[in-house]
């Protein structure tokens, strides 16, 4: 590789980049790491930037806030491979808390309610919280109590995997109830993704692939949002 050009031209980097490499060090010494890990000690930067690249490799700061700076010589774009794995490893291995929602309405039947039931418990169950809404229109905002009735009915249902976080409240012309997974729940979701994740490492060890897990319930397929009684509203009106 000729002497007269860094392994990495700074010039071509991202916008947003931070991590200063080989000529963007502008500090005049700093503490230098070998590619072996070995401490070479405290060195001019030109010079620590010229042993870098005798070796094909990249002078990186690894620490810029110590006195002086501490860079390590490293293939940079390894590095960059690397970290850019670890983030993504880190990312899946992390629990996301979605909140789902339920949708009821004062009207809604004995049948359609532990439908919703059975749908609010998946969703916990897969680690998310619930937000059980009942919509009222028309009159039926002036009989809260079957709204409250509904509500004591899912709270009930889950009892086991949820606790309630948010207790019932009014919300313009709605009343919502926040559900959250018990600690042993997530603890659960927590291990069934550990051992997701191994079977994938052990999956692409192997090189087969996984069948991929069926997308959770989706909300809009649990939507109790009929316009039968449209005709509340319209009553309403000529009451007026």
């Amino acid at each position: 590789m000729p002497m007269g050009r860094p392994r990495f031209d700074p010039r071509q980097q991202q916008r947003g980049f931070q991590i200063r490499v080989n000529h963007r060090i502008r500090v005049p010494e700093v503490r230098v790491i070998g590619a072996d890990g070995g401490m070479l000690g405290v060195l001019q930067t030109h010079e620590a930037l010229r042993m870098a690249q005798e070796q094909g490799l990249d002078l990186v700061e690894v620490n810029p806030k110590a006195e002086p700076p501490v860079c390590k010589i490293l293939d940079f774009g390894k590095y960059k491979y690397e970290e850019k794995k670890k983030t993504a490893e880190a990312k899946r291995k992390q629990t996301v808390v979605e909140i789902k929602e339920i949708k009821l309405r004062p009207k809604t039947d004995d049948h359609d309610i532990a439908f919703k039931v059975k749908a609010a418990r998946r969703f916990i169950e897969a680690g998310h919280k619930v937000k059980v809404t009942v919509r009222f229109r028309g009159r039926e905002i002036t009989h809260p109590e079957k709204a409250q009735e509904q509500l004591t009915i899912v709270i009930q249902a889950t009892d086991d995997v949820a606790n309630v976080e948010t207790r019932a409240m009014m919300e313009a012309r709605t009343m919502t109830v926040l559900l959250a997974p018990k600690p042993a729940v997530m603890q659960k979701v927590a291990q069934a993704k550990i051992a997701a994740e191994k079977a994938r490492q052990q999956a692409e060890k192997e090189g087969r692939a996984l069948p991929s897990d069926p997308s959770i319930l989706n909300v809009d397929d649990i939507d109790d949002d009929d316009d039968d009684d449209d005709d509340d509203d319209d009553d309403e009106a000529a009451a007026n």
